[in-house]
C-alpha cells in the first residue's frame, strides 16, 4: 500500500466560491485548467490506477485563505472546503482515506473553532497552516491557540510553505524574478518557520504535537552544521538584540528539536535532496507525499526505489508512518 500524505485537490464548490468571491484570482483559474485531475475525479482516478494500491490524504491547495479573504470570507470558505473534503472522503474512501482540514489565521479564534468541527465533527485527521500569516511569523503569541488546539486534538499539523513573487530577491528589486520565489522562497520560508517554532519552544510547550514539512523540511537537512553547530553562539552576530536566553531556555539542545519534525518526500522525484532528508529525520520520520497534481506521482515512487532501503524502512515511509499520524488502520 502507498499513502500519499500531501495532495491537493478542488471540491467544485469551494474553487467555484473562492473565484466568485475573492479578487485577482484569474490566473489560478487558467492554471487549474491545465490540470484537470485537480478537480476532475475520473481524471484524478486514471493517474491513481496506475500506481496500484495507492491512496491519497487530500488538502485544498493555494492560495492561503488569509491571504485573499477578509476574516469572514475567510472562514466562510475554510467552512466550504472542509466540508467538501469531508464528503469526498465519505464518497470515496477507498482513494481517500482521509483530509487535512483547512483553518484561516486571520481570525485565530475562528480558526480553533472550524478546526474543532472539522475534526469532531467531520472526521478530519489534521489541520493545514502556512508558513507565515499574512507576513507575520507563526511564533507569535497570537497564533498560538491553533498550536494548542490541535495538541489537544492530537491531529498532526501540515506546514504548507507560502510566498509569491512580491517579496524580492534584492532589495534593488521591487518582485522577485525567474520564480525564485517558488524554487527557492518556499523551502526558505518553511525552514526559517521551523526555526522560529523551536526557538519559541513549541515543542516544550507540546512535546506530544506532530508537524509535517512539506518538501522534506526545506532547507534544514542540508544544513545541519550550520543549525547546530552555528547557532550554539546565537546572538554573537547580533549587536542590537539580546539572544543570550534562548537557547538555555530550552530543555534540550536546540538541534535535537529539528529532528521532531516529519518530512515528506514531494521533492519532484529529486533523489539528492531525499538521502539528505532520510539522514537527517530518519525513517521514522519521513512520510510519502508527491504534491500531486502539481508534481507527477511516479518520480517520486522511482526516486525512493533507488535509495537502497531496507523492506521495513520502505514500508514504514510509504505507508507505515502515515497509518500511524492519521491514526488508520
Amino acid at each position: 500500500m502507498i499513502i500519499d500524505i500531501y495532495t491537493h485537490i478542488f471540491p467544485q464548490s469551494y474553487f467555484d466560491a473562492l473565484t466568485e468571491s475573492t479578487a485577482g484570482l484569474g490566473s489560478l483559474a487558467r492554471r487549474m485548467k491545465s490540470l484537470p485531475s485537480v478537480m476532475d475525479l475520473d481524471a484524478r482516478f486514471r493517474q491513481m490506477d496506475e500506481f496500484g494500491d495507492y491512496r491519497q490524504v487530500i488538502s485544498l491547495p493555494a492560495p492561503a485563505l488569509e491571504e485573499v479573504a477578509d476574516p469572514g470570507l475567510a472562514a466562510r470558505l475554510a467552512r466550504l472546503g472542509n466540508d467538501g473534503l469531508a464528503e469526498l472522503v465519505a464518497r470515496h474512501p477507498d482513494r481517500f482515506p482521509a483530509f487535512v482540514a483547512a483553518v484561516a489565521l486571520n481570525d485565530v479564534p475562528g480558526a480553533v473553532a472550524e478546526a474543532r468541527r472539522a475534526v469532531t465533527e467531520l472526521g478530519a485527521k489534521g489541520l493545514q497552516i502556512h508558513t507565515n500569516i499574512n507576513g507575520r511569523p507563526l511564533d507569535d503569541p497570537d497564533f498560538q491557540p491553533i498550536f494548542a488546539a490541535a495538541a489537544e486534538l492530537g491531529v498532526p499539523i501540515w506546514l504548507h510553505p507560502t510566498r509569491d513573487a512580491a517579496m524580492p530577491d534584492y532589495k534593488a528589486e521591487a518582485k522577485s524574478r525567474f520564480e525564485m520565489w517558488w524554487c527557492f522562497g518556499w523551502p526558505y520560508e518553511t525552514s526559517v518557520a521551523m526555526a522560529r517554532l523551536v526557538f519559541s519552544g513549541l515543542f516544550d510547550r507540546h512535546p506530544d504535537l506532530r508537524i509535517i514539512t512539506h518538501h522534506l523540511g526545506g532547507m534544514i537537512p542540508y544544513f545541519d552544521g550550520r543549525i547546530g553547530h552555528g547557532m550554539e553562539v546565537l546572538g554573537s552576530r547580533t549587536p542590537d538584540e539580546d539572544y543570550s536566553t534562548v537557547l538555555p531556555a530550552l530543555k534540550r539542545p536546540h538541534l535535537d528539536y529539528f529532528r521532531d519534525f516529519y518530512g515528506d518526500t514531494a521533492l519532484m522525484g529529486g533523489t539528492s535532496g531525499l538521502h539528505a532528508g532520510l539522514k537527517f529525520f530518519g525513517a521514522d520520520h519521513v512520510v510519502f507525499a508527491t504534491d500531486t497534481p502539481f508534481a507527477p506521482i511516479g518520480p517520486t515512487i522511482v526516486a525512493l526505489d533507488g535509495l537502497g532501503l531496507t523492506p521495513e524502512d520502505r514500508r514504514k515511509i510509504l505507508s507505515g508512518n502515515a497509518l500511524r499520524l492519521l491514526g488508520l488502520h
